[in-house]
């Protein structure tokens, strides 16, 4: 059984509604959500009824709920993972080298799969935010965000990004500058109790299936069991975007910015702040970040990479 999770809400609607189309026609169960929320729901009730392949149509939000209803279905081992890219925005499938939705049926039906890497929150009790709950590791495949990017796609309007795409995200971001407090970091690499970074950051950006803009190549190294990990210090990034140069402000080699590849890393903040996982907003003061090896088999395009080039130093 080969199953599309599909978000019909997602993007214009038009490229979800060829994708229904052509799943339809090649002997796909097309499953929609009617809800927030559902999607993880209907992959999950998929992989638990046995599918050979799960596959989300939508944006990066829509396919982490997809991973992450596989996921918690204990059934990734078992479980062929795809993409067709109809939301607003799709860097997980663009990292990947999924073309648009017809191509990515073409991968589905014969691409090739690579076990790649999944990386992973945990988000511990805070007391700090009324909430003494712990919340169960959330997983993400592209990136994990935290800082101004965050803060300001909570204030991205939906119909901002229907009629703006990924633009909406940007103008959202360089209207929000300038009341942006600033993110007060500690930032542990692996098993080291020193901070390898603290002080006042614009942003924090850990990313798994890329890196960050800026950079000649996005797609990171998706098989090496590694995080890619960008902090942007406050002042610089703020100047950069209040001058409209926000191509630039994270250039490599620019002396605002630390990188470092890690398989694990833990953030403190000062106070709790806005963290978001492919697009899915939670607030936490601590963070702890992973990396999962390898541990879905997914189906990838004929431009995905598999050894990138890579140069940010390697911290275990």
């Amino acid at each position: 059984m080969r199953v599309l999770v599909r978000n019909p809400n997602s993007g214009d609607g038009k490229r979800s509604a060829r994708a229904a189309d052509l799943a339809r026609d090649r002997g796909f169960d097309v499953r929609d959500s009617t809800r927030a929320g559902e999607t993880y729901d209907l992959a999950r009730e998929a992989a638990v009824g046995g599918a050979e392949l799960v596959a989300a149509c939508g944006g990066d939000g829509t396919l982490n709920e997809v991973v992450h209803g596989v996921d918690d279905a204990d059934r990734l081992d078992d479980t062929e993972l795809g993409v067709v890219p109809a939301g607003t925005g799709n860097d997980f499938a663009d990292n990947v080298g999924i073309r648009g939705v017809d191509h990515a049926f073409e991968v589905l039906e014969s691409g090739e799969r690579r076990r790649i890497d999944l990386g992973s929150v945990d988000l511990p009790a805070d007391p700090e935010i009324d909430r003494d709950d712990a919340l169960p590791p959330r997983p993400f495949l592209n990136s994990c965000v935290g800082g101004l990017t965050a803060e300001s796609s909570a204030r991205t309007k939906p119909a901002s990004k229907r009629r703006l795409g990924v633009l909406a995200y940007v103008l959202t971001t360089m209207a929000h500058t300038r009341g942006f407090e600033g993110l007060e970091l500690e930032v542990r690499v692996g098993s080291e109790r020193d901070p390898t970074w603290e002080g006042t950051a614009a942003m924090l950006l850990v990313g798994n299936g890329r890196r960050f803009p800026g950079e000649q190549r996005r797609q990171a190294n998706m098989e090496d069991g590694k995080l890619n990990v960008v902090v942007v210090e406050d002042a610089p990034a703020i100047d950069y975007l209040a001058r409209g140069a926000a191509d630039r402000f994270l250039r490599r080699g620019a002396s605002h910015l630390t990188r470092v590849k890690a398989s694990s890393l833990v953030v403190d903040a000062a106070r709790p702040r806005q963290f978001s996982l492919d697009g899915e907003l939670v607030e936490r003061r601590h963070v702890e970040f992973g990396c999962r090896p390898r541990a879905m088999r997914f189906a990838v395009g004929e431009a995905y990479d598999t050894h990138p080039e890579e140069n940010p130093p390697d911290v275990s």
